[in-house]
C-alpha cells in the first residue's frame, strides 16, 4: 500500500520539479563520464608510461597503506566500541563521547602536527633523550614519521572513530539474552565476543571500515606530508606538476576501481543484515570493572583520544598562543583565507542543501505516486558523489567546467572564465561531493512527517511547491539545519577539490595550511588548522549528543 496518495487529477510534482532532480543527478554523473571520456582519448603513450613508471609505485602504495589503516581502525574501533558498551570503569560517561572527538581532526592537520611533535630535534625526541641521557639526534631518534607506517599511524588514529561509531551502537542494541546464553554454555567472555558478538557486528564494522577507508584513498595532505606516493598524489602532481590532464585522468580511473572495490566490500560485508521487529529485547548490561583492571581500561580507551585529537590539539594551541605572544597576530594572508574559506562553505552549504531539498522532496512525491522505484533513481545517483574522492571529482569536472566557461567568455565578451575565476566550479565540485548528507538528512525528515498533513493541504487545494513551503518545510527545519551544519563544517575541510580547482590567488584556511607545511613554517600554518579544528568539533558535538539520546537507559544509569 502507497504511504499516501495525491487527490485525484493533482500530479505528485510538476514537470519542473521531475526536470530539476533529473539535472541534478546527471550533474553528478557528468564528472564520472567526463573521466572516462578524457581518459580514454589520451594518447596510448601515457597509459605505457603510467603503466610503467606510475601506477606500480602508486597502487602497491596505496593497497599497503589501505590494508594497514583498515587493519589499525578496525583493532581500535571494535576494540573502544566494545570496551565501553561491555565494561563500567572510571571515565566511562565522558570516553564514549570523547573517543568520537579524532573526527574534528582533518587528517592533514594531524599529520601537520605530528611532523613538527615528532621531529628529530623535536619536543618529544627531545624529552625522550633527555630522559635517556642523550645529547644529540645522532645518538638516539625515532623512526621517521614520512614513511608508509607514519602514515598508517596518523591516519589509523584519526579516522577509527567511523569504525567506533557503526560498532558501538551495534554492540548498544545486541540482545543480552545471547551472551548469556553463550556464557552458560560455558563459553569465556572472550569467547562469547569473538563467537557471538563481534560475527553480530560484521554487517556495522564492514561499513565503518568502508568509511574510514573512502577517507584515507580521498586524503592527499597527510599523504603527501608523509612522503607516500598513493593514487591521489600521483593525480595530483601528474595533473599540477607535469601539466598532463589526461594521464591524471587515467590515474583517477584507477582511484575510481579502487572506490568500487571499497564499495562492493561494505555491500559485501552486509550483504546478511536483517532487521526484525517485535518485542524489544533488553540490552546487555555493562559489566563493573574493579582495581587494576578498571583503570587499565580507563588508559586503554583514552589513549586514542590522546593521540588522535589531544596531542595535535594542543600543540595547535602552544603553537597559536607563541605567535600572539610575539606579536604577530593575525597576519592579512590569514584574514582573507578565513573569509574565502567562510565564503565557499556557505555557497555549497546553500547549493548543497537545495539541490538535496529538490532531489528528497521530488523523490517522495514520484514514488508515491508512481511506485517506489520512480522515484529512487535520482536520489541514489544523487548521493554517489560522496564515495568519489574529490581529485576524482574535479579531474572528471574540468572538461566540461571549461566548455561552458569558454562558450559563456565568447558569448559575453570576456577576456577569462567566469565560472572559474568565481569559483563557481569549485562550489559545484565541493556540493557535488557532500549532497549525499542534505539528501539522508531530508529523507529522513520527510519520512516522519504524517501523510495526513500533505494530504490535508493538497486536498485543500494546496500545490505541490506550495505544500513544501508551507507545511514541510517549517516541519523539515531540524533536519535541514543538521546537514547544512555537517556540509559546512567539510567543506570548510576540503582539500583535495579545492587545490586543483581554486581560482587564481585564492587560499582557503586548508590551502594555506598546506602551503605552510610544504614550506616548514608552523606557526603559520597552526592558527589556521585550530580555526578548522574549533569548526570541526561542531558536528563531533552534534555526534556525541546524539548518541547520549539514544544511548539505553540502563546503560545510561550506568
Amino acid at each position: 500500500m502507497r504511504a499516501w496518495l495525491a487527490p485525484r487529477g493533482l500530479q505528485p510534482v510538476g514537470p519542473a520539479w521531475r526536470a530539476a532532480s533529473l539535472l541534478i543527478a546527471l550533474g553528478v554523473l557528468a564528472p564520472i563520464a567526463s573521466l572516462l571520456w578524457l581518459a580514454l582519448n589520451g594518447k596510448a603513450a601515457h597509459w605505457a608510461h603510467l603503466a610503467l613508471y606510475v601506477l606500480p609505485n602508486a597502487v602497491v602504495d596505496t593497497a599497503l597503506l589501505l590494508a594497514g589503516v583498515g587493519l589499525l581502525v578496525l583493532l581500535i574501533g571494535t576494540g573502544c566500541a566494545w570496551l565501553v558498551s561491555a565494561c563500567d570503569f572510571p571515565g566511562r560517561g565522558v570516553l564514549h563521547w570523547a573517543l568520537l572527538l579524532p573526527l574534528a581532526m582533518p587528517t592533514y592537520i594531524v599529520a601537520f602536527a605530528y611532523l613538527d611533535l615528532l621531529h628529530p630535534i623535536g619536543p618529544v625526541q627531545g624529552a625522550i633523550r633527555w630522559l635517556l641521557g642523550y645529547d644529540s639526534p645522532r645518538e638516539f631518534r625515532l623512526p621517521d614519521l614520512r614513511s608508509l607506517p607514519g602514515a598508517v599511524f596518523v591516519l589509523g588514529f584519526v579516522l577509527y572513530p567511523y569504525v567506533y561509531m557503526t560498532a558501538r551502537a551495534m554492540f548498544m542494541t545486541q540482545p543480552a539474552h545471547l551472551l548469556e546464553a553463550a556464557r552458560t554454555l560455558g563459553a569465556t567472555r572472550s569467547e562469547a565476543f569473538f563467537r557471538v558478538a563481534l560475527p553480530l557486528a560484521r554487517p556495522a564494522l564492514a561499513v565503518g571500515l568502508s568509511l574510514a577507508l573512502l577517507e584515507t584513498i580521498n586524503d592527499i595532505g597527510a599523504s603527501e606530508f608523509l612522503g607516500v606516493n598513493t593514487l591521489t598524489v600521483a593525480v595530483y602532481t601528474t595533473w599540477i606538476t607535469r601539466s598532463d590532464l589526461a594521464g591524471a585522468a587515467q590515474i583517477a580511473c584507477t582511484m575510481l576501481l579502487a572506490v568500487v572495490l571499497l564499495v562492493m566490500l561494505e555491500r559485501h560485508g552486509r550483504r546478511h543484515q536483517r532487521f526484525s521487529s517485535g518485542q524489544r529485547m533488553r540490552a546487555m548490561q555493562p559489566r563493573r570493572l574493579q582495581g587494576a583492571a578498571a583503570w587499565a581500561a580507563t588508559v586503554v580507551a583514552s589513549t586514542p583520544i590522546a593521540i588522535g585529537f589531544a596531542a595535535p590539539a594542543l600543540y595547535l594551541v602552544w603553537e597559536s598562543v607563541k605567535r600572539f605572544r610575539l606579536g604577530h597576530g593575525l597576519s592579512p594572508a590569514l584574514v582573507g583565507s578565513l573569509g574565502n574559506t567562510l565564503m565557499l562553505a556557505a555557497g555549497v552549504t546553500a547549493a548543497a542543501v537545495a539541490c538535496g531539498l529538490v532531489v528528497a522532496w521530488s523523490a517522495r512525491a514520484l514514488r508515491a505516486g508512481s511506485g517506489p522505484r520512480a522515484g529512487a533513481g535520482a536520489a541514489r545517483i544523487a548521493t554517489l558523489g560522496y564515495a568519489v574522492p574529490g581529485t576524482v571529482l574535479a579531474i572528471g569536472l574540468l572538461t566540461p567546467a571549461l566548455a561552458l566557461d569558454n562558450a559563456l567568455a565568447d558569448l559575453l565578451g570576456l577576456r577569462n572564465l567566469p565560472l572559474m575565476t568565481a569559483g563557481i566550479v569549485l562550489v559545484a565540485a565541493c556540493a557535488t561531493r557532500f549532497l549525499a548528507m542534505p539528501v539522508g538528512a531530508i529523507e529522513a525528515g520527510l519520512s516522519r512527517i504524517p501523510p495526513a498533513l500533505e494530504q490535508a493541504s493538497r486536498l485543500l487545494g494546496e500545490t505541490a511547491t506550495g505544500t513544501l513551503c508551507r507545511v514541510h518545510l517549517p516541519l523539515l527545519a531540524p533536519a535541514l539545519a543538521t546537514s547544512a551544519l555537517l556540509v559546512f563544517v567539510d567543506a570548510m575541510k576540503e582539500l583535495p577539490a579545492t587545490l586543483l580547482l581554486r581560482p587564481a590567488n585564492f587560499d582557503t584556511l586548508a590551502t594555506l595550511l598546506y602551503a605552510e607545511a610544504a614550506r616548514g613554517t608552523y606557526e603559520e600554518g597552526a592558527v589556521a588548522a585550530l580555526a578548522i579544528v574549533l569548526a570541526g568539533l561542531l558536528p563531533v558535538a552534534w555526534l556525541a549528543r546524539t548518541q547520549l539520546q539514544h544511548q539505553p537507559m540502563g546503560q545510561a544509569a550506568a
